[in-house]
């Protein structure tokens, strides 16, 4: 079969990006063909179609949304605008399919979270025209995020964000947002949960990954406390800032590999504020990391999995996540973790087995002391990172999200 994703951006280390890779590679040994269509595509997105429309950072995409979900009242052209622009990008999707042959198209996430409208209009209604097989990959939903409650465009989201089709199948990352669907939409949903390859360890570092500290200015005896994410509100790395405050710990630095540019706010300075009133040491490497190796203005660049084995702990603070793929490739890494309890954590993956230093809200002294455990006392640690490894292998590996395409695909198959 030939699948073709279609996203606003495949390139980067986003969760969305990432998940469409492991998607990609599994499909592969399945025997099935892959192919890209959208507003970025990295290196390993070929062969595909680039089409800067698509992305969510494109002017008129922009300009769209805020108008949709920022102005205070509904500007009377909203509709025939996202409407005209839909055609144009329906007509490169039509290009797309025509071109490679598409037998199945994948939405990532472009179906589920408005980000680029027009887009996700276009992918429904190039499924409904075509009558072609479609999975909708719904990472997080419009409905979850309280900028966009406020909209003019209720309607639009109401048929296309996610849209119920007879062709199309749609995968959810948490059992939650598998109930909400099924009742507030009534589409059944089939979960899958973010994955990687437990199957296959991590090889050891080269000596390009250990030339990371230096490229950064850490030392060999510096303790790397890593927050691997987007520099955005919802992750709330202020609170790994006062998790290093009150531990209190000059072995420790804060390693914070996301980049600063999908939120328009300032929320990176006044991280950076808020770091040199705490007085803890802290780098923002965002600069040096990427899907892939390289260099970039004369720096290297390194990949995240260059980057979690030098980890000494992972913090992962975050207020909401659709899932937590960055905790899955911190199982995968062996690495121990202090974690916000936000639901899908507690829902599927803490059952799973997984063991961290838990905190809601407030960094109290009994989290001090679980992660002041962590950090020193070698035998926890080892049966921590070895349960959560175990953990990981049965319930979030490329073995269940192979079984979990076989059957979607085997059901696309039945509807003919």
């Amino acid at each position: 079969m030939r699948i073709g994703f279609v996203s606003t951006r495949l390139a980067g280390v986003d969760g969305v990006s990432l998940e469409t890779a492991k998607l990609a590679r599994v499909l592969e040994t399945m025997g099935h063909e892959t192919f890209y269509c959208a507003g970025e595509l990295d290196a390993h997105a070929r062969p595909g179609r680039l089409v800067p429309a698509m992305h969510f950072q494109s002017p008129l995409a922009r300009s769209l949304y805020q108008d949709a979900f920022r102005s205070p009242t509904a500007l009377p052209d909203l509709h025939r605008r996202i409407y005209a622009e839909a055609d144009s990008l329906r007509a490169s999707l039509d290009a797309f399919v025509d071109e490679f042959g598409i037998d199945l198209l994948i939405s990532q996430n472009a179906s589920a979270i408005p980000m680029n409208i027009s887009l996700g209009v276009a992918i429904a209604d190039t499924i409904r025209r075509r009558q072609i097989k479609a999975i909708c990959h719904n990472h997080d939903f419009y409905w979850e995020r309280d900028h966009f409650i406020h909209n003019h465009i209720q309607d639009i989201l109401d048929e296309n964000f996610p849209p119920k089709l007879a062709t199309a199948r749609h995968f959810v990352i948490s059992t939650g947002m598998q109930r909400r669907l099924a009742a507030w939409r009534g589409i059944e949903a089939q979960y899958v949960p973010n994955v990687w390859e437990f199957e296959a360890p991590p090889p050891p570092l080269d000596d390009y990954a250990l030339s990371f500290r230096a490229a950064v200015g850490l030392s060999s005896d510096d303790l790397i406390v890593l927050q691997p994410t987007r520099v955005i509100r919802r992750k709330a790395i202020e609170k790994s800032i006062e998790l290093l405050r009150k531990l209190d710990d000059r072995r420790l630095v804060l390693v914070i590999t996301g980049y600063e540019h999908d939120e328009p706010t300032q929320y990176g300075a006044w991280l950076r504020e808020e770091a040199d009133r705490a007085g803890i040491r802290y780098r923002f490497v965002g600069e040096y990391v990427d899907a892939e190796r390289g260099e970039v203005n004369g720096h290297p660049v390194f990949s995240l999995w260059d980057i979690y084995p030098q980890a000494h702990i992972v913090t992962y603070p975050s207020t909401y996540e659709g899932f937590g793929n960055a905790l899955i490739e911190t199982l995968y890494f062996r690495i121990p973790f202090v974690v916000h309890t936000y639901p899908p954590y507690l829902s599927d993956i803490k059952p799973c087995g997984v063991q961290a230093v838990e905190f809601f809200h407030d960094i109290t002294p009994e989290v001090l002391s679980g992660v002041r455990a962590i950090i020193d006392d070698a035998p926890l640690r080892a049966t921590m990172i070895e349960a959560n490894y175990e953990a990981g292998l049965r319930h979030f590996s490329f073995g269940v999200l192979r079984q979990a395409l076989t059957r979607a695909l085997t059901l696309l198959e039945t509807h003919d």
